[in-house]
């Protein structure tokens, strides 16, 4: 059993700019971001993109921009993403229901714009928001939540390593409908490992001249877990 006597609360986290090789993290400013985000999101496509959300739709920025100044007044910090190379804004992840007394904190609201999309941005913004968390926050747990219907999300989550927990079945009710959620999670000790699979799959040797991966993110992983 893990000894945590000397376990102490973590800070609570607040809005931080990190900058990887190919994504940039920045909190979500509305002034900034307003427009740009609804651009990234191809408009009233957004609504597709958010379909699994208990949120929208929406004719217009606004009221994307409205539904993100509300969710920051609960708590949850929106972060932006851009691509490090062009400074375009391409999508969003928040930190979600932190508890910093046990070490846990969860992503969530995570809409990947089309220029985002299975590209190394994707991974670099998801490699540097669990750094912050288990090396800057110290925190124990971070998780991954979505609608037990959404499979792309799903997919997801366990391509960047978070191990299923389990469904919670009729866990909400959202948008009239019910909602069973798929619980995910990445804990401390496995952080070092997940780290460096996700530092050699980011690495500019794992593309080709086409900007094609070499290897997957799963099949390093695999590989490191080897003893």
């Amino acid at each position: 059993m893990q000894d945590l006597s000397q376990w102490t609360p973590r800070p609570a986290p607040k809005p931080v700019t990190l900058t990887g090789k190919y994504a940039m993290v920045e909190p979500y400013l509305r002034d900034v971001h307003e427009q740009a985000l609804w651009d990234a999101f191809g408009g009233e496509a957004v609504n597709d993109l958010i379909r699994y959300f208990p949120n929208g739709p929406y004719e217009g920025p606004a009221g994307l921009a409205d539904w993100l100044d509300h969710i920051r007044s609960t708590g949850i910090i929106t972060n932006v993403i851009r691509s490090r190379r062009s400074g375009d804004v391409v999508g969003m992840a928040s930190y979600m229901r932190p508890d910093p007394a046990n070490g846990v904190i969860e992503v969530g609201s995570v809409a990947h714009g089309a220029a985002m999309a299975r590209s190394p941005i994707s991974t670099d913004a998801h490699y540097l928001m669990a750094r912050h968390v288990f090396e800057d926050l110290g925190y124990r747990r971070y998780e991954w939540k979505c609608h037990n219907l959404n499979e792309p999300s799903k997919v997801t989550a366990r391509r960047l390593g978070f191990t299923f927990e389990g469904v919670f079945r009729q866990h909400i009710v959202a948008k009239g409908m019910n909602r069973d959620t798929a619980w995910f999670s990445m804990i401390d000790s496995e952080w070092p490992l997940l780290r460096k699979a996700f530092e050699a799959w980011l690495d500019e040797s794992n593309f080709d001249e086409g900007g094609r991966q070499k290897r997957r993110l799963e099949d390093i992983r695999a590989d490191l877990a080897q003893p």
